[in-house]
């Protein structure tokens, strides 16, 4: 073979080899890759999946829209599924009732958060007494800890720091809704500052009566649940009822609302069923508060 011969077989080998090589390593590449998106991603490669994009776009619009937002396009399904205004209407109507229920649960949570604040403003003082700090100085800095005293604050706070009448500033604080145990704050201060006892020992009984209370509070609301869930299946059976006369193709809707007797019967059983969840959800409330 011809020297030229073997130096052009020897450059195609050796371009051959740097070919593979490339190939070689892209293809490591993209291995490494993958493997780091599947650990990343838990097996995506690029993006997210479809499921967890229309979760999460479910999810923010359940955070945005109110609950009593939901009663309207319920109706205005029902309203186009069953070619009536009258679920349109009916939607409308519980608007207000369901802003009402969400109203009165925002304002027990409110309650519930500002009771565990005044507990955790006890145990904060308590410690800053027992710590050697004077009750004006430990109160403010409890105060700042745990935000127990709301928006009487500034007033308690200033009460203490110019030799005001604390006990009666923490007695206006505790008007606030959930800050009940400020009264007995103000008690143990009062006994403290005008007979001389110990204030943090107060404190630490203080802390566990309110812990005791809430404890109370929050099993019988446990025992009281099964109740209230059974209050509401109760109220949904006859949606199911509808539901089922539909799958069995006996058309419901059409004999609620387009004749004369299933509007009266929609009207006499839904005033029924409002009483009756009334009713119930009554006498849970009224065990709950005794």
């Amino acid at each position: 073979m011809a020297i030229g011969e073997t130096a052009d077989v020897q450059v195609s080998a050796a371009m051959a080899c740097a070919g593979i090589a490339a190939w070689l390593m892209s293809g490591r590449r993209a291995g490494a890759r993958r493997a780091r998106l599947l650990l990343a991603g838990g097996g995506a490669e690029a993006g997210p999946p479809r499921q967890e994009w229309v979760g999460a776009t479910w999810r923010r619009l359940r955070e945005r829209m109110r609950p009593e937002a939901w009663s309207l396009v319920a109706g205005l399904v029902i309203a186009v599924i069953g070619s009536s205004v009258v679920p349109l209407l009916l939607g409308a109507a519980g608007v207000p009732l369901l802003g009402r229920v969400r109203r009165a649960s925002e304002a027990r949570r409110a309650r519930e958060q500002r009771g565990d604040a005044v507990i955790a403003l006890c145990g904060a003082l308590a410690g800053e007494v027992r710590a050697g700090r004077q009750p004006g100085e430990a109160l403010r800095g409890a105060a700042r800890d745990s935000d127990g005293l709301g928006d009487g604050q500034p007033v308690v706070l200033a009460a203490a720091r110019f030799g005001g009448d604390v006990p009666g500033a923490l007695t206006e604080a505790a008007r606030q809704p959930g800050a009940d145990g400020l009264v007995g704050l103000a008690a143990c201060w009062r006994v403290a500052v005008d007979r001389g006892a110990g204030l943090a020992a107060g404190l630490d009984r203080l802390e566990g009566a309110l812990r005791a209370e809430r404890d109370q509070k929050a099993d019988m609301r446990a025992q009281l649940e099964g109740s209230r869930s059974t209050a509401s299946m109760l109220a949904g059976l006859p949606v199911l009822g509808l539901l089922l006369g539909t799958a069995l193709g006996a058309d419901p809707l059409h004999v609620l609302l387009h004749t004369g007797p299933g509007l009266g019967c929609l009207l006499v059983g839904g005033a029924l069923e409002g009483v009756g969840l009334w009713w119930a959800l009554r006498i849970v409330r009224g065990a709950e508060a005794a």
